[in-house]
């Protein structure tokens, strides 16, 4: 693990483990984004389209600060 709670405002890349699992699905996901509020062990991360990802630092398996998305290109 490389991010703790003094990355918070940092953009960073996660996998965590999904608490109730899809039956045959997945048992883990992923989120990228910025994160926003990691505290009482749980972590905000806010995505590009704004909605969030709430993990349980328990949860996590993985997670990385990545940089800044490009630019938006103009038309």
């Amino acid at each position: 693990m490389r991010i703790g709670p003094d990355d918070v405002g940092e953009r960073v890349s996660v996998r965590f483990r999904l608490a109730e699992p899809e039956p045959g699905g997945p048992t883990e996901s992923e989120a990228v984004g910025w994160l926003r509020d990691w505290r009482d062990g749980v972590l905000t991360i806010e995505r590009r389209d704004g909605s969030h990802a709430v993990v349980d630092e328990g949860d996590l398996v993985a997670g990385r600060t990545v940089p800044p998305p490009p630019r938006r290109r103009s038309p």
